[in-house]
């Protein structure tokens, strides 16, 4: 499948994590919506970014939400992972603890802009793998 055009369930991936980041950001101009909703859909974002890729390397992947297995797994594939991609296991925390009320901070609008930025950098690394020849 590598060189070829994308199949399209990776195509789906993409779309998918596109939009979860424009949902994201949407999050953080919308009266009422807390921060951490913009957390969550950067993490998604990411997520599913890294299993678009997964997916075009025909590499099987678990249900999960750590970012860092998804990252593991594309180490463990030859994949050179540039460090501010490698640090999107951060977006982690975001899966699930943020989004019900708990012994946690909450998550201020620096941190969600943060977030955003991080899923927006492993998007467009992931599509840059995905779509080059």
């Amino acid at each position: 499948m590598n060189g070829d055009a994308p199949s399209d369930i990776i195509q789906d991936w993409i779309i998918r994590a596109r939009s979860n980041l424009q949902l994201g950001k949407a999050a953080l101009v919308t009266a009422g919506v807390m921060p951490e909703e913009a957390c969550f859909h950067a993490q998604q974002c990411a997520e599913k970014a890294l299993k678009g890729l997964l997916t075009k390397l025909e590499t099987p992947f678990p249900r999960t939400h750590a970012l860092e297995v998804l990252l593991d797994l594309l180490k463990v594939n030859g994949m050179a992972i540039p460090t501010s991609v490698d640090e999107a296991f951060e977006l982690t925390q975001y899966a699930v603890q943020t989004r019900y009320p708990g012994e946690w901070e909450p998550v201020t609008i620096g941190e969600a802009q943060q977030a955003l930025e991080r899923a927006t950098i492993v998007l467009q690394w992931v599509e840059g793998e995905i779509y080059k020849k």
